[in-house]
């Protein structure tokens, strides 16, 4: 293109001159002269103008790129903040993101990450703050007045405070660190900004002994409330509530990662399935229902009465808000339009179709919610109770040993005894058989005896009527005789 120009720059002087020779006869000199100032000027200029046009061009072309850029950069501003509906990694904003993480800071409280464990007694404690080793970039070094307050002597820890501790571990593929394994609760016996002491506020577990003076948890996070069970944190990244999980994919591998072979494969089974489609096999409180509305309705969540948590709990019998800081501002019922899905229980689903103003969708399983604050103190008191039961069976298993060494001595002897009289059974049994031997003979014997006995009874009887008779004539003979003299 250059070429194309430079010839039409040749050819354009060249018919400049032609044309001045042609108009000389007619011009005076200094028409002349200032044709040819004229032109060396334009000549001269051109090449300028040239140089401007193709800089206007160019700054005309990033201008338009910049502007496109803008209006993108504009686009993907509002989608972060807000949010895009477009795109699913993009559904919920910033706004929506930190709104939900106020109200998760409100619920855990302060949390401090990373502190590095530097005594392994479990008895004391000791951690202190993460180095902080990123580089700051130029133009961003903190002001005199920035550094005068970020050196103030604030505490690590605010002593006396009660503090729950966990230990973290890495992600992996990730910078993340994440709580893994419950250390107990503590309370801050001492504090300086740089390193606080922890003591437990009761005894530690066995297993919280042995990972303390292990020295495993090196990275730990205290956190000031313990914090609240739920159902989204496991679900995967960018999963979406659908027909067969109402809350999304769980991500079983993270799952699995968090909890391993720490816990009963119940438990883990649960945290699996939660969200999923329900069976006859779930215990009744966790089976709820995914119900629509066909009719308008409402439903009171709030109670007439109003006091604080302190003064009998958060809820009243019936499930209705007391607290007045969780009442709504709105009223006490929440209204429903139709077509509107909600969850809930199956005993409130089945009150509601009675009513006949839902219909159902499907059946899922939701895992219960632990409440860490009562779970952990009641599986203390657990414990202690197992504890003490374990001593009363270690007990009656010491009394039932006994028992058993005695019973033992106790058959052995008897066994000695079950012997000799086995023995003496046997001699008995010998004894019996000749005595029986015995007294067979002895039975004949005196069977014979009392035949003979018999017949010597009638011989002599026999012998006694003959002696009789022989007695009675001698007595007439005598008689008879007497008489005659």
């Amino acid at each position: 293109m250059q070429y194309v120009i430079l010839a039409f720059l040749i050819i354009f002087v060249i018919g400049f001159f032609v044309v001045l020779w042609k108009a000389a006869r007619d011009w005076r000199w200094y028409h002349i002269v200032f044709a040819l100032f004229a032109m060396i000027l334009a000549v001269t200029f051109i090449f300028p103008v040239a140089v401007a046009l193709k800089s206007r061009a160019a700054w005309h072309l990033t201008k338009e790129k910049l502007e496109k850029r803008e209006e993108k950069a504009a686009e993907e501003q509002y989608a972060i903040k807000f949010g895009s509906a477009s795109d699913p990694e993009l559904s919920q904003g910033l706004m929506s993101l930190t709104q939900q993480l106020s109200e998760v800071a409100v619920e855990t409280g302060r949390v401090w990450r990373s502190l590095n464990m530097q005594q392994n007694d479990p008895n004391s404690i000791v951690l202190t703050k993460p180095q902080n080793n990123e580089e700051v970039p130029p133009g961003m070094e903190p002001s005199e007045a920035e550094e005068a307050v970020a050196t103030d002597p604030v505490p690590l820890l605010p002593p006396d405070l009660v503090v729950y501790g966990f230990a973290e571990q890495t992600l992996p593929d990730s910078q993340i660190r994440v709580p893994t394994f419950y250390l107990g609760e503590f309370r801050v016996s001492s504090s300086s900004p740089e390193r606080a002491t922890l003591v437990p506020t009761m005894p530690l577990e066995p297993s919280q002994i042995q990972a303390i003076e292990s020295g495993r948890p090196k990275s730990w996070s205290v956190y000031e409330l313990l914090p609240l069970d739920g159902h989204q944190m496991f679900v995967a990244e960018g999963s979406v509530p659908n027909a067969d999980n109402i809350f999304g994919r769980v991500d079983e591998e993270q799952v699995k990662m968090l909890f391993g072979d720490r816990v009963p494969p119940e438990t883990l089974n649960s945290y699996l399935r939660d969200g999923s489609k329900s069976t006859q096999d779930d215990p009744p409180l966790s089976r709820w229902t995914l119900v629509e509305f066909i009719k308008k309705h409402k439903i009171e969540v709030d109670s007439t009465d109003s006091r604080g948590a302190l003064d009998g709990g958060y809820f009243d019998g019936s499930g209705r808000a007391v607290d007045s800081r969780l009442q709504r501002a709105e009223g006490n019922d929440v209204e429903f339009e139709v077509g509107e899905r909600i969850v809930v229980s199956e005993d409130a689903a089945k009150l509601l179709l009675d009513e006949n103003v839902v219909k159902p969708i499907s059946y899922h399983y939701l895992r219960p919610l632990i409440d860490y604050r009562f779970g952990l103190r009641n599986m203390r008191l657990r414990l202690n109770q197992l504890a003490i039961r374990k001593q009363e069976v270690e007990f009656e298993q010491k009394v039932l040993e006994e028992s058993i060494r005695a019973t033992e001595s106790m058959l052995t002897s008897n066994q000695v005894i079950k012997r000799n009289l086995e023995e003496d059974f046997t001699q008995v049994e010998k004894e019996r058989i000749a005595i029986d031997e015995y007294q067979k003979k002895v039975s004949e014997e005196l069977k014979e005896t009392r035949e003979t006995l018999v017949r010597l009874y009638r011989s002599n009887q026999t012998l006694e009527n003959e002696l009789t008779q022989i007695h009675e004539r001698i007595k007439s003979n005598i008689d008879a005789i007497t008489a005659a003299y």
